[in-house]
């Protein structure tokens, strides 16, 4: 069976598609069964998808084409491999966990003795072993697939302790008295929702506890809070029931404080139920105290397959109770054989592992954790949400950015000093900068197992939780190291975009033609709009005028291969395409930015409404120029006469009496739209140059780049460079200039130049006003011309 299983196995992970030859062993026969798929060749016509049932086949068909059908329908077809992620590799471990589920299937086939000796056996051996390896002494265990089933079934063994004639009356017990079950807020979402649809409880039965809102952690129960809720249920005449309390929350990884909790619910015989991921710690050699007050909880759920990196393995659920007819009416126990079985996986995997590597793993995600928490508190602008203590498997970290006159850390605090737009603002812009990290880090470092999750009073956050993912993804130290040096990569990113989104948006309303839209998901630099000629503020609906300016506009953008990244998409409120500015990794000239979008979008504008008009102006200049044609060869019958137009006579007068008619025509100039005359065409033997086309709109402040400088960027020394250069141009000019002028004549020879011209002025006024800067005197007579460089011109 093992043996079957591995073979099916390999074949299901298997990453490309292509025969194989499959080793089966079936009822002690070996047989060899060649699997492949069919092609379209073989069929002759395109595969009908695998999404759509076909009909059952009458014949049957082998194990190997099952599992090939099987793998189609977890991979896709071939188009589709490419981009979804393959299943990831099962260790041996999770074979043994996979066994242990056909193993259940064969041992059902026993007889009723032998299942009932081998069930009991399985079943007492997984209780004792997980209640000592988490030091839950003389606890019972009831194995559920749904995490939350033995939260319910605990409630309803609570119910059913509280309320002794529950089962005879039901309903009407609870009529009386309501019981009542508290939840902290920091409880995962729906829990609440579940346990009152599967107890058949109204809503009111619940409570929520808020966290700690001045001392303590913001994700912590609040105790005295909790107390004064059961005193006011007690007064209404409500029974307090159960409370459920966290060892490490779902979103952050906080511990309530159990101890007191413990202490609050003995003195009003409360049901206190412990879960959380936290527990796990319960197997190492040293627990934090308010971890191991756990141990005196009443109950307490545990997920060991995420914890070891086991797959479908049961969750457990462990508590104390001496009624074994109430857990029976409970649900907690059951004297079916195949309830019992449910322990089987966990069984065998726990042995496997044995204590060594079941604490060896726990410890290793323990350290994974606290390995992270050392090192981000070296990198600037990142903010670790942890609790007092180090002992937490949790690492809740998020990115923020000081801004002159902003809380250091944003919170929905308002600040005195700030409007609460302005928290606000920042708050968004925060939470979308953190949403980007967490995705590319999550594609950078796929073996870290982030999760990217949003806060109520934080924010948007990263949560690292090795515990739940770094026995399934295999997470290692060095996979730590390099999430952190992905974080400090990514941040010059994050602080200069933040930086630059307050000028951006002040440099798009300050620019006419240009709105700028706040959109508090995108985490770029902005959001701009370019509001067109046409374009109707108060609707919301989809403009295609703007649409296609908005396409060019992003075309143009993309074309200038600047290390911004542009996009277009829909605005935030409204259907209206808008050019979303990506993230800034160096020093970005925003008025040269905001100028070139709002120029290149007039632009894409001015020429897509010539191009609109263009078929009626052809149109209407044709009609124009067919009437003057007509006008004209109207004219020319009147000048020449009647008889020129018989053919014979009006060859004789042409003979005798030649007219000099001019030809007339009419030429279209597209830029202008009118109609112009081709005589200067015809007597010049040129075409006029017609009407001056409008100039392009272009920036006031255009600045000249460097060569190899990208466009937007802000250069310190742009204009010390150009200078530098020009200066030294300049002196070159002078050097050579001195160099002609003072150069001496050979012996013997006269200096000789040519007669000067009548109309030039006299050498002294030739001097004054002459290209001789540079103070050398010469003879008035004789001076020889020297050409002035055109630096100096």
């Amino acid at each position: 069976m093992g043996k079957n299983l591995k073979e099916a196995m390999k074949m299901l992970e298997h990453s490309q598609r292509m025969p194989r030859v499959v080793e089966l062993h079936l009822t002690g026969k070996t047989v060899f069964v060649l699997g492949r798929r069919r092609t379209e060749e073989e069929n002759g016509k395109k595969l009908v998808s695998g999404d759509i049932p076909g009909p059952l086949q009458g014949s049957g068909q082998d194990m190997v084409s099952i599992l090939q059908l099987v793998q189609n329908l977890m991979h896709g077809e071939e188009e589709e491999e490419s981009q979804s992620p393959r299943i990831q590799n099962i260790g041996e471990q999770g074979h043994i966990a996979l066994l242990g589920h056909s193993l259940g299937a064969y041992i059902s086939t026993l007889d009723k003795e032998k299942l009932r000796k081998l069930t009991t056996r399985i079943l007492s051996d997984t209780t004792l072993w997980l209640c000592r390896i988490f030091r839950y002494e003389n606890g019972c265990a009831y194995f559920h697939e749904e995490e939350r089933e033995g939260l319910a079934k605990i409630c309803r063994l609570a119910l059913h302790s509280c309320y002794e004639d529950f089962v005879v009356d039901g309903f009407n017990v609870l009529y009386n008295k309501k019981p009542v079950i508290y939840l902290s807020a920091a409880a995962r979402p729906g829990l609440g929702q579940y346990l009152c649809n599967q107890l058949g409880l109204p809503f009111p039965c619940l409570c929520r506890v808020p966290c700690n809102t001045m001392f303590g952690s913001q994700h912590q129960m609040d105790v005295a809070f909790l107390e004064k809720l059961i005193k006011e249920d007690l007064e209404r005449g409500k029974l307090p029931l159960l409370l459920v309390a966290n060892a490490g929350t779902a979103a952050v990884g906080h511990t309530d404080k159990i101890g007191r909790l413990k202490e609050l619910c003995e003195q009003y015989g409360i049901w206190l139920h412990v879960e959380g991921v936290n527990l796990a710690t319960l197997a190492l050699g040293y627990v934090s105290s308010s971890v191991l007050a756990a141990t005196k909880c009443d109950s307490m759920t545990l997920t060991p397959g995420p914890w070891l990196g086991l797959p479908a393995v049961p969750a457990v659920t462990l508590y104390k109770h001496d009624d074994p007819a109430l857990t029976l009416v409970a649900g907690l126990t059951s004297n079916k054989p195949a309830d019992k079985l449910r322990a089987l996986p966990l069984w065998l995997s726990l042995q496997y592992l044995g204590l060594d590597g079941i604490v060896e793993r726990i410890k290793h995600a323990c350290q994974l954790s606290q390995r992270l928490q050392e090192s981000l508190k070296k990198v600037n602008h990142i903010k670790i949400l942890v609790e007092d203590e180090l002992s937490s498997p949790v690492v809740v970290f998020r990115f923020f950015q000081e801004l002159p006159g902003s809380d250091p850390v944003p919170t929905t605090v308002p600040v005195p000093n700030m409007a609460p737009s302005t928290v606000g603002r920042e708050r968004h812009s925060c939470d979308a900068l953190n949403r980007w990290l967490g995705e590319q880090l999550k594609q950078l470092v796929p073996a870290s197992g982030l999760t990217v999750m949003d806060l109520e009073v934080e924010g948007v956050c990263i949560r690292f939780s090795p515990l739940t993912t770094a026995a399934v993804l295999g997470t290692r130290g060095e996979d730590v190291d390099q999430l952190v040096a992905c974080i400090q990569s990514k941040l010059p990113v994050l602080t200069c975009t933040l930086q630059l989104r307050e000028e951006f948006k002040q440099e798009v309303t300050g620019t006419a033609g240009l709105l700028y839209v706040d959109d508090p998901n995108w985490p770029g630099i902005g959001v701009v709009r370019y509001e067109h000629a046409n374009d109707d503020k108060s609707s919301l609906k989809l403009d295609p005028e703007g649409e296609k300016i908005h396409a060019g506009l992003l075309k143009k953008l993309n074309e200038l291969e600047s290390d911004l990244t542009f996009k277009m998409g829909p605005e935030y409120k409204s259907m209206k395409s808008c050019i979303y500015v990506g993230m800034a990794s160096d020093d970005v000239d925003i008025s040269e930015l905001v100028e070139t979008i709002a120029v290149t979008a007039r632009e894409i504008e001015e020429n897509s409404r010539l191009l609109e008009n263009m078929t009626e102006v052809v149109r209407k200049g044709i009609q124009e120029a067919q009437v003057q044609l007509q006008k004209a060869n109207e004219e020319r019958l009147l000048e020449e006469g009647v008889l020129r137009q018989i053919p014979v006579v009006g060859s004789v007068l042409n003979w005798f009496s030649p007219v000099q008619a001019s030809q007339k025509g009419r030429t279209f100039n597209l830029t202008a739209g009118s109609l112009e005359s081709t005589e200067h065409t015809y007597v010049y033997k040129a075409q006029g140059a017609g009407v001056t086309p409008p100039q392009t709109p272009s920036g006031t402040r255009a600045k000249q780049r460097l060569p190899g400088q990208k466009p937007f960027k802000r250069s310190l020394r742009g204009s010390d460079a150009l200078s530098e250069t020009s200066s030294v141009s300049h002196v070159e000019d002078l050097e050579k200039l001195e160099h002609l002028s003072g150069a001496p004549e050979p012996d013997g020879l006269e200096p000789s130049g040519p007669e000067p011209h009548p109309g030039a002025p006299p050498p002294q006024e030739a001097e004054r006003t002459g290209a001789f800067q540079n103070g050398a005197q010469r003879p008035e007579d004789d001076r020889p011309q020297v050409e002035e460089p055109e630096s100096l011109r």
